[in-house]
C-alpha cells in the first residue's frame, strides 16, 4: 500500500511527535505536554520511512472506549504529503474503532483547511450550523 513506508501501532517517539507537529504546521507543544499527551490516547499509530528510519506521519484517537472517539494529531511531514500517508493513518485509526468499539461510535475531529478533503473522503461532514466546534482560549 505505502511503498517503502510502514504503519506502526502506537505513538511515535517523543522527539518525533514534537517534530511532526511543528514541521507539519500543527501548533507546537512543549515537552511536558507531549509527554503527557502522546501516550494518553485510546489508539495511536505512526508511519516510518523504512529506508531512513524517519517517522514521517502520525495520528491518535482520544476516547472513552464506549461511544466517543476524537481523532487528533493527524500530521504528515511536508516532503511526504500527497502520498497516501494521511489516508493510511486515518484508515488504521478508524479500523481500530470499528474493531474494538461498541456499535455506533461517535467519531469526531477538528478539521483544519488542508485536511478537510481527506476527512471528507472518509465520510466526515461538517456539523455547522447545528453544532460547531468551540475552544476555551487560555491566555
Amino acid at each position: 500500500m505505502l511503498e517503502g513506508l510502514s504503519v506502526v501501532d502506537g505513538p511515535p517517539a517523543l522527539e518525533d511527535y514534537l517534530r511532526l507537529r511543528a514541521e507539519s504546521g500543527l501548533s507546537p507543544k512543549t515537552r511536558e505536554q507531549a509527554e503527557a499527551g502522546a501516550h494518553g490516547a485510546w489508539a495511536a499509530c505512526h508511519v516510518v520511512d523504512v529506508e531512513s528510519g524517519e517517522t514521517v506521519g502520525m495520528g491518535r484517537v482520544l476516547g472513552d472506549g464506549g461511544w466517543y472517539f476524537h481523532v487528533v494529531d493527524m500530521a504528515v511531514l511536508p516532503a511526504y504529503q500527497r502520498r497516501g500517508i494521511g489516508a493510511a493513518v486515518l484508515q488504521t485509526l478508524l479500523d481500530r474503532i470499528a474493531e474494538q468499539a461498541p456499535p455506533n461510535p461517535y467519531v469526531t475531529l477538528m478539521a483544519d483547511v488542508p485536511g478537510r478533503p481527506l476527512y471528507a473522503r472518509f465520510g466526515f461532514v461538517e456539523t455547522a450550523p447545528g453544532t460547531v466546534g468551540m475552544v476555551l482560549r487560555q491566555s
